[in-house]
């Protein structure tokens, strides 16, 4: 009765590994973003930028097979410079497209808005929290009638310290303006919900206070016009943005 027990126990652990191998999600993510996304300041951001470390994330995670990435964040980038038409967009497709294994759930994380709060400086600054919503409404409706099979993540920005002031100024009106745009984000992905189903997700939620709480540690130190700001992460701060848009997109795949 041993033996038996213990070749069924063998069989079933057998089976579990072969239902878990065999139902791995391959992913190809595209990461539309800003500097943030991009890895900005960072002393490699081959290595070290948040997608690279969300991608190596999701791979070890069980359930998941290959994961593949593109990493389309260019700096100082606001909606109106990823709108449809222009060369961000375009170039966001066609690294989608060029994917080698089309089979794989195609993912677009969206992590855009920070430059977006600026009071003046970026494109289009400032943008109001109703035409960040349209914009943002406009790039996510293109890439579903593009690729009706992807998946669109929306992920929530992290905090910058109200004295940001590098090339573009963003201080205390800045940062106000950008939480503003979290339950426009929420509200979008709600809407979505009845147009799209589980096609439109919200990413993470979490960053945002993780890096208000963790400046010091976690956020470069940046000399700007009103003194030491706080806006991308270091190589510390990285691999915890990575890890949360890992496990926000984990828990939407799965």
């Amino acid at each position: 009765m041993k033996i038996k027990a213990s070749l069924l126990l063998i069989a079933t652990i057998l089976l579990s590994s072969f239902t878990l191998f065999k139902d791995k999600k391959d992913l190809n993510i595209v990461f539309i973003g800003d500097s943030i996304t991009y890895g900005a300041g960072l002393p490699d951001r081959d290595t070290q930028a948040p997608p690279v470390i969300c991608a190596n994330y999701l791979h070890a995670e069980a359930g998941f097979g290959k994961v593949d990435f593109s990493n389309q964040g260019h700096s100082g980038y606001t909606t109106l410079d990823w709108l449809p038409g222009t060369k961000a967009f375009i170039d966001a497709e066609a690294a989608a497209k060029a994917f080698g294994n089309q089979n794989a759930q195609l993912l677009f994380s969206i992590k855009i808005g920070t430059n977006d709060s600026a009071m003046h400086g970026t494109h289009g600054a400032p943008v109001s929290v109703d035409d960040y919503r349209t914009n943002l409404k406009i790039i996510i409706d293109q890439l579903l009638k593009d690729f009706p099979g992807s998946k669109v993540i929306i992920q929530h920005p992290i905090w910058y310290s109200p004295n940001t002031y590098n090339g573009s100024m963003y201080l205390q009106e800045g940062l106000t303006r950008l939480q503003t745009y979290i339950p426009a984000m929420d509200k979008l992905v709600a809407d979505y919900k009845a147009t799209n189903p589980k096609q439109v997700f919200v990413g993470d939620t979490k960053a945002f206070n993780y890096f208000k709480k963790n400046a010091e540690t976690d956020l470069q130190h940046e000399n700007g016009r009103q003194g030491v700001f706080f806006l991308h992460p270091n190589p510390k701060g990285a691999v915890a943005l990575g890890e949360f848009w890992g496990k926000a997109i984990a828990k939407v795949v799965r």
